[in-house]
């Protein structure tokens, strides 16, 4: 990340500047404690920000909950807003973009939505061998 920023300090400092401009609240249930690979780190920003654009864009949320956490078989993120939920199951070219960031890593990544009931963003990005 920037000039020696951890993906957790970088995921703070998006999550408290994005929250200030749109005024919906982040709860941030957790963040990586260990060091992450700086192509993983840059995959999980830009999901991120497409992630949080989406919500501000579509969602009416009021909250969005985010986690991100690495383990011994990678790292998953999270990201689910209490918005209106996905209209009829339809995903646009942003999500499309988030599942290619994730892809590129060998990893996965779905999105989940009923209407009235919020969008839920979830991905893995397994640990090389």
């Amino acid at each position: 990340m920037r000039g020696g920023q951890s993906l957790a300090e970088a995921l703070e400092s998006l999550l408290a500047q994005w929250s200030e401009q749109t005024g919906i609240a982040v709860e941030t249930w957790a963040l990586p404690g260990t060091d992450v690979p700086s192509r993983v780190s840059g995959g999980v920003m830009e999901t991120m920000r497409e992630a949080l654009s989406n919500v501000e864009r579509h969602s009416r949320a009021k909250t969005v909950s985010v986690a991100v956490t690495t383990g011994p078989s990678g790292l998953r993120l999270t990201v689910s807003d209490d918005g209106q939920g996905l209209p009829d199951g339809r995903t646009g070219r942003g999500i499309a973009r988030m599942r290619a960031a994730f892809a590129e890593l060998g990893g996965s990544l779905s999105v989940k939505g009923a209407p009235g009931e919020g969008t839920t963003v979830s991905g893995v990005i397994p640990r090389r061998r």
